[in-house]
């Protein structure tokens, strides 16, 4: 069998260097181009050996490699244009990038659907993160008050993460009704971002990489759910699992649990 085409879009970032080290030890794939706003040569050096076509320009490197999949952690602001070319030469997408708002997740749904294409998108692809939102839904009909603490490195673009808003939205979802929410006493300011009757808690240093608790609390007791991510290789399952299964899906798959079939 061929192996699966892949252009890492955002290759020269931290998380873009991660997966192209991961994807090129991955039987089965193959990287053949990269592509971010930071390019400034021809060609990118795999650590496998070798080098591939490398530039600022996705179109030009889907037209010179023709790939299966694209593989996007860039910015915001860059993944729908991305996922705009690529769909419209009908290749499939996984995306990874954070920050993106409802409006973008909307415009990557009709492009997958038009094109005919297969669009995976996660908040989230670690396989331990993708879990405790499955057990936070499973509290969440039982349990009526709960807060998210998420604590992440210093230089990330968005507060809250993708991870606590889709962990908030997919606990109210499950119990079928906002959670209670305490607000204590006296001006609430200091509360947090509240979503669906969940408060969530942004802590933004240098030394954290990515966790996040989900605490919830009834008369008498607690009930705490973490993950904690200890480098950036946590993601590379997830992310391979979804270049294997995006080309067997069209239209848009959001979050990484429905390919688990959690």
């Amino acid at each position: 069998m061929s192996p699966i085409k892949v252009v890492v879009h955002g290759a020269a970032g931290r998380m873009g260097q991660e997966i192209t080290n991961g994807l090129c030890r991955e039987l089965g794939v193959q990287v053949v181009g990269a592509v971010d706003v930071k390019a400034d040569k021809d060609n990118m050096p795999l650590p496998t050996g070798g080098a591939v076509p490398f530039s600022t320009n996705l179109q030009t490197i889907l037209d010179l490699t023709h790939p299966n999949v694209v593989v996007d952690f860039s910015l915001a602001k860059a993944t729908v244009p991305a996922v705009r070319v690529a769909t419209g030469k009908g290749i499939n997408v996984v995306v990874g990038t954070t920050g993106l708002s409802v409006g973008d997740i909307e415009e990557i749904r009709k492009q997958a659907e038009a094109h005919k294409t297969g669009v995976v998108v996660a908040p989230n692809f670690a396989l331990g993160a993708v879990l405790m939102i499955h057990l936070s839904k499973i509290v969440a009909k039982y349990m009526d008050y709960v807060e998210i603490i998420e604590l992440h490195h210093h230089q990330k673009a968005d507060s809250p993460s993708g991870t606590a808003l889709s962990t908030a939205k997919a606990m109210v979802q499950s119990r079928g009704k906002p959670f209670s929410r305490a607000v204590g006493q006296g001006p609430a300011v200091s509360r947090g971002q509240e979503e669906g009757g969940v408060t969530l808690h942004s802590v933004r240093l240098p030394g954290l990489m990515a966790h996040q608790e989900v605490l919830f609390g009834a008369s008498g007791q607690t009930l705490s759910i973490r993950h904690d991510t200890i480098n950036r290789e946590c993601y590379l399952p997830g992310i391979i699992i979804a270049v294997k299964e995006v080309g067997k899906h069209q239209g848009l798959v959001y979050g990484l649990d429905s390919l688990l079939n959690l």
